[in-house]
């Protein structure tokens, strides 16, 4: 006779039920449920299949009692850069093959509301949290680091003891950047950044920055030649910027976003004043975000390779969860993805 597929309070499949199908004990079914060393291949084997065979889910709250509740907090600043999909995209992979599965908040550029989203997580007992853009102080993600594994991502603390993080090398892009706009012909670039009142990515912006005045620099620029305007991040704030550098003395032939959504206003924004992109005018942007390959686009745009990023990002929080001590600091090297919008210039 067949045996029910549950037998459980609440007709739930118990642990018990997958060891009696599998034919193995409760600790065995346990051993591989926590990917524990010492699990044969052939009784990894029958128990996933009986796990399967059952539709065996283990039970949240009896693990979070346990202390671990396989489950990864990832908070996003916001969701209107481009860049931040790529990034989930590589935190998927990192965890797939895992039991962990990633819960999302969105703290919509508030501060306050990332401290919310970050208390609740932990609240939640999640096992660790990677923050991408995060605004909170390093002092802030240092007490969330004392109760829960914390990787960041778009925020540099290459000191941290306490926490990992996964960046790309911003200040090397950002002397990326004018190199390839130098070599393209370009003879007076410009820059637009992001006001430091908007906090957030400010840290990102400033090693971007700092690239680009080193790069300006060493190609023979004079530091009053060094053009450098902050825009809000809001659209009619970048196109005003836009419009103030073009309409000024000797307006440059080349303008940086620090980011592809900035750069992207600014393409519009310079169509906008009947100027043609690259003919008229050269624009590059930083993320390589999916929107630059649009063809209505065509954004050349510094690839700090997003998916690569989130990847690491997770492996660092498994390792973390997993006993290690010591801080991990992971960096990828940008190159540059051209395209048509800073084509050679002839003169």
């Amino acid at each position: 006779m067949d045996r029910p597929a549950s037998g459980g309070r609440n007709g739930r499949v118990t642990i018990r039920e997958v060891a009696e199908d599998a034919g193995v004990s409760v600790a065995a079914v346990s051993k591989v449920l926590r990917d524990a060393y010492g699990v044969s291949d052939v009784m990894e084997a029958k128990v996933r299949a009986s796990i399967a065979k059952l539709d065996y889910r283990p039970h949240t709250a009896a693990r979070a009692m346990r202390g671990q509740t396989y489950t990864i907090g990832v908070l996003l600043a916001d969701v209107k850069n481009p860049f931040f999909p790529q990034v989930i995209d590589g935190i998927d992979d990192g965890l797939a093959g895992t039991q962990y599965v990633p819960f999302f908040g969105i703290g919509h550029g508030s501060t306050s509301m990332e401290k919310a989203i970050v208390h609740a997580m932990v609240d939640r007992q999640m096992d660790g949290l990677i923050m991408i853009g995060q605004r909170m102080t390093d002092a802030e993600v240092e007490a969330t680091a004392r109760q829960a594994a914390i990787t960041v991502i778009g925020h540099h603390a290459p000191q941290a003891t306490l926490f990992d993080s996964a960046n790309n090398d911003d200040e090397r892009g950002g002397t990326l950047v004018v190199e390839h706009l130098i070599a393209q012909g370009y003879k007076r670039p410009a820059m637009i950044t992001l006001r430091r009142a908007d906090l957030g990515q400010a840290d990102v912006s400033q090693r971007r920055e700092a690239g680009f005045v080193s790069g300006m620099r060493a190609a023979g620029f004079d530091d009053s030649a060094i053009r450098i305007a902050a825009a809000a991040d809001d659209i009619d704030d970048v196109t005003a910027t836009v419009r103030m550098l073009l309409e000024g003395p000797n307006p440059p032939d080349a303008i940086f976003g620090w980011a592809d959504y900035y750069a992207l206003e600014v393409l519009s924004a310079v169509r906008a004043l009947g100027l043609r992109v690259p003919e008229d005018i050269g624009v590059i942007g930083y993320d390589n975000s999916p929107p630059c390959a649009y063809t209505q686009n065509d954004l050349t745009s510094i690839d700090q390779s997003g998916r690569e990023i989130g990847r690491n990002a997770a492996r660092l929080m498994l390792e973390r969860i997993a006993g290690r001590k010591t801080a991990e600091h992971f960096v990828v090297q940008p190159r540059v993805a051209v395209r048509n919008s800073t084509a050679l210039r002839n003169s």
